[in-house]
């Protein structure tokens, strides 16, 4: 059998795999997983990160700006992903030494007596749709002195001074919920800040009744009626543990040719995955230097990370039956192969970080980790309470 991994290594970061305690029966109803749980039986603890539940940056943005050193100074262990000027970068754009923020348009509902944000991606919003309302609140934004970079129209992305250091939430933490704590504060006084909540207000009139909104609740969307503000920072030199990326994620992705890391997209099974420097994707130039004109600082001998998400949005919709399909398909299409692939020696090593949307568990497994027979965790004992 051909080797098809980097170095045989693989680590696979699953996003929204891991249910809450509480959520974890009706989750994994009926689900028979005897490979994954063949693995985590036997496999090592290497991290366990509980969280808390007001953090308001996600377990796996958290995880993939550590891996990389994207924090600055002692952040390490704080509540912070700023992630923005890597996504900019992995959109086309070029950050500089600018401070950015991610700034996604979506959709805020009323509710009884508060506001609930729903998950951008269930708004279904067209490119074209998207450029319109970005026609319309661009000159706003920059009669305000921000300035704004838009590679792709559904993803902005804002550098002003009157930010400060605004920290907001992701998204994904807190679609489905009451916005109130959720929304962007000074990170050292808790203040809201007066510039965004301006350029916020000002953007949410130019939309109201807009030709775009009237059309898409014509068709039974929801209207783009607000805008949302994430992961400001500032791109900081970053090294990779991984000799190649293979994500969907603007950040990860990101952070990957931030490194010089070879990048592409996540191939659909264990079967698909590209020999090295097969990947399809960006990586450092031929003179081995990053986008930010650094040496690159890549783990030559590092693994494959492939980043999976195929349960964001049921996690987030609580739709327990379609989150239970993606874990059925997760069985069948990765976690046996490659088990299969450790036990034939086709793959030295396979890591697993599975994260909700509070904390994450990462683990890793060896051919000769699978005769520990005396191992005994079970998948219950991963679940974050």
């Amino acid at each position: 059998m051909r080797s098809i991994m980097h170095a045989n290594r693989l680590h696979l970061l699953l996003p929204f795999a891991l249910p809450a305690a509480a959520d974890a029966s009706t989750a994994l109803h009926d689900i028979q997983s005897p490979a994954l749980d063949r693995l985590i039986a036997r496999a090592t603890l290497v991290e366990r990160v509980v969280g808390e539940d007001f953090q308001r940056t996600l377990p796996h943005e958290r995880w993939v700006a550590r891996q990389f050193g994207a924090l600055p100074g002692s952040a390490a262990a704080a509540d912070e992903a700023p992630l923005a000027p890597y996504m900019l970068r992995a959109d086309g754009g070029e950050p500089g030494s600018a401070t950015w923020a991610c700034v996604q348009p979506v959709h805020v509902r009323i509710a009884h007596d508060h506001l609930v944000l729903i998950d951008p991606a269930s708004l279904d919003l067209s490119d074209d749709e998207a450029s319109v309302l970005l026609a319309v609140a661009r000159p706003l934004i920059e009669e305000l002195g921000v300035r704004i970079e838009a590679p792709k129209p559904t993803r902005w992305y804002l550098s002003g001074d009157g930010f400060g250091t605004l920290a907001g939430a992701s998204p994904l933490r807190a679609s489905g919920r009451n916005i109130e704590i959720w929304l962007p504060h000074e990170a050292h006084s808790g203040d809201r800040s007066r510039a965004w909540m301006k350029l916020q207000n000002e953007v949410q009139m130019a939309w109201f009744e807009h030709p775009v909104n009237e059309a898409r609740e014509a068709r039974g969307l929801p209207s783009v009626n607000s805008i949302w503000f994430h992961a400001q920072g500032a791109a900081q030199p970053v090294r990779s543990p991984f000799a190649r990326v293979l994500s969907d994620a603007a950040a990860t992705r990101g952070l990957a040719i931030t490194a010089g890391v070879e990048t592409g997209a996540p191939p659909a099974s264990f079967a698909a995955l590209p020999a090295a420097g097969g990947a399809g994707g960006a990586a450092g130039n031929a003179s081995g230097r990053t986008p930010g004109g650094a040496s690159a600082n890549v783990n030559a001998n590092g693994p494959t990370l492939v980043e999976l998400d195929p349960f964001s949005a049921p996690y987030i919709e609580q739709d327990w039956a379609r989150w239970n399909d993606a874990f059925a398909a997760l069985q069948t299409d990765w976690f046996e192969p490659a088990l299969a692939a450790l036990q034939s020696g086709q793959l030295s090593e396979l890591a697993l970080t599975l994260c909700g949307d509070t904390g994450s568990v990462s683990l890793t497994v060896t051919r000769g980790d699978l005769r520990k027979f005396w191992r005994r965790r079970v998948l219950a004992s991963l679940f974050i309470e």
